[in-house]
């Protein structure tokens, strides 16, 4: 801050109290207050203050902070927002329900919390931060978040579709893949039981896919039953890309569970122009063996080869073995042998005690599988159970027929070799990596979507868009970050590490120094996301009230550190907002 004079024609100069800050990397100024009034003593004091001239007493008598809020993190993220002009594509002009969707969005990346609780955090009273005032929503309650997501889910289709715009193109690759999440209550017509992925039985769920591009950069994201099948979800995403994304060639990449031979055959081949990365099941895999299609002494010199298949015809079949896999596929199946065959042998022992004795065929029956439901081992015993008696063996025969495939994965595509080599083609569907990274941030690690307890099936749509909303802006920012993060910032150069496509991934050097120094290249402190947001909101926004009660009160921000103002320049914003 300084004391500026500034001319005023036949009038006296103005004195005004101002701050100078930086933006795009030129030095800017702006007033804080008018000082006219003040007497000159006083004036030079505060000069003299400002010089750290030994008047400091001076500030404390002349100017009070009413109130600080937390500002550095809404900043970067409400910054990173505008930014990508994402408000802008939920509706081009500014209104008060675009701000609060602006602001559900944003508290999603600070603060993940009920939306009673993001009134609250948005709430300027309650001094949580300062991203009420930046957007001007600071009166706000529950009802009106949730007339905002009403208001939001009629516009997901033109917001999706001018992502799709950005993000794909003509005969780019597209990742999809699915999740479910558990649901709190009983009354949403999306809640079923189904296949929990969080492993929560017994609960009601809903089901959601996330379509990305290449980069797993979220383009769409769609909410299904919770007792919906994978596959079932395949031909509404092909009918998105090409009715309203307007694609007319694209490859869709989707894991073994959702891309099935059936969705191929009837969702896939008769559109023309739509090519898919898939991979094959382990029966599928063991067909081909069984068949002569695949000779398991291809891997003798290599861990790569393509071979062709009168099953799948006009396809390319790329046989991979990664031998790491195969190491810990054989432990795994050792170690839950050995669990299973622990409590079978208690099952055998309760059998022959000689009180209260185990006996009946469906009695012993239930426990039995029990066991076998538990480690799902049961394609491995051969089991002999009567009205008094179990005994069981491994079948060794079957274990060896498994063990000889363990670590071998096959890659399904009807892409030509001439657009997709075999390496690239392993490559593509290797990504799918980043639609689990993208599930695991919206679900637990920083977004949190779950529980999610809204009864009204559009507000449970509503609340998963503006998650997915969330990590399009948290994807963005870590992209940026990345050099300061202990994320990877040169992937190439660890692609260029692996002895092939089939090998482990690496991590470039440059991610190596830093997870070993936890310092950057500049010296500054390796940081998580996470923890990087919090030394952000360590940046606040003061009011300061002057004590002359003609002087208006004004806001000034504390001063960043070295790695704070790093982060606000890899981000591309500014602490005005």
């Amino acid at each position: 801050m300084f004391v500026a004079v500034v001319p005023n024609r036949n009038s006296p100069p103005a004195i005004l109290l101002r701050e100078s800050y930086r933006e795009g990397g030129k030095v800017k100024s702006r007033t804080l207050a008018n000082l006219s009034r003040w007497p000159p003593e006083k004036v030079e004091a505060l000069r003299q203050a400002l010089r750290g001239g030994g008047a400091g007493r001076l500030l404390q008598e002349a100017f009070a902070i009413t109130r600080s809020r937390p500002h550095g993190h809404v900043a970067a993220a409400l910054g990173t927002l505008r930014r990508l002009g994402l408000d802008t594509l939920i509706a081009p002009r500014r209104s008060r329900e675009r701000d609060l969707c602006s602001g559900l969005i944003v508290a999603r990346i600070l603060e993940p919390r009920s939306k009673l609780a993001t009134a609250r955090f948005l709430d300027a009273e309650t001094l949580h931060c300062s991203l009420g005032e930046a957007l001007g929503v600071e009166a706000v309650d529950e009802d009106d978040l949730y007339a905002a997501m009403d208001w939001l889910l009629p516009r997901q289709e033109r917001v999706e579709q001018a992502l799709a715009q950005r993000h794909l193109s003509e005969g780019t690759l597209a990742l999809y893949d699915l999740t479910s999440t558990y649901f709190e209550g009983r009354h949403c017509p999306l809640a079923r039981r189904g296949y929990s992925r969080d492993g929560k039985r017994g609960t009601l769920q809903i089901v959601f896919g996330l379509l990305t591009n290449a980069s797993g950069c979220p383009v769409a994201v769609e909410v299904f039953e919770g007792n919906t099948s994978d596959p079932d979800t395949v031909a509404g995403q092909v009918r998105r890309m090409r009715e309203r994304f307007h694609l007319q060639r694209v490859v869709l990449v989707g894991d073994r569970g959702t891309l099935t031979s059936a969705r191929i055959r009837e969702d896939l081949r008769p559109v023309p122009g739509v090519e898919w990365i898939t991979a094959l099941r382990a029966p599928a895999i063991r067909k081909l063996v069984e068949g002569g299609a695949l000779q398991l002494g291809l891997f003798d010199e290599r861990d790569l080869a393509e071979i062709t298949s009168p099953d799948y015809p006009g396809e390319r079949l790329i046989v991979c073995r990664n031998p790491l896999l195969a190491e810990e596929r054989a432990r795994k199946r050792a170690d839950l042998l050995a669990a299973t065959e622990k409590e079978l042998d208690k099952v055998v022992a309760a059998t022959q005690r000689p009180k209260n004795r185990l006996k009946g065929q469906e009695k012993i029956t239930l426990r039995v599988g029990a066991v076998l439901g538990r480690f799902k081992m049961a394609k491995h015993f051969r089991l002999q159970i009567t009205a008094g008696s179990f005994r069981y063996e491994r079948d060794r025969a079957g274990i060896a027929a498994e063990a000889a495939l363990d670590g071998i994965y096959i890659i399904r595509t009807s892409v030509s070799k001439e657009a997709l080599s075999s390496e690239e083609a392993v490559r593509a569907y290797k990504r799918l990596a980043a639609v689990e990274r993208a599930f695991r941030s919206l679900k637990s690690v920083d977004l949190k979507v779950r529980p999610i307890h809204h009864r009204d099936p559009d507000r449970v749509r509503a609340h998963v868009l503006v998650c997915m909303l969330a990590y399009y802006v948290e994807w963005h920012m870590r992209e940026g970050l990345a050099p300061i993060l202990f994320d990877d910032h040169d992937q190439a150069a660890g692609e260029r590490l692996r002895s092939s496509v089939v090998a482990p991934a690496q991590r470039s050097p440059q991610a190596q120094d830093k997870a070993r120094s936890k310092r950057t290249d500049d010296d500054l402190p390796v940081q998580s996301f996470q923890s990087l947001m919090r030394d952000l909101a360590t940046v606040v926004k003061n009011r300061v009230q002057p004590k002359d009660e003609g002087v208006p009160a004004f806001d000034m921000i504390t001063s960043p550190t070295t790695l704070q103002q790093r982060a606000l320049d890899l981000l591309g914003v500014t602490l005005r907002l």
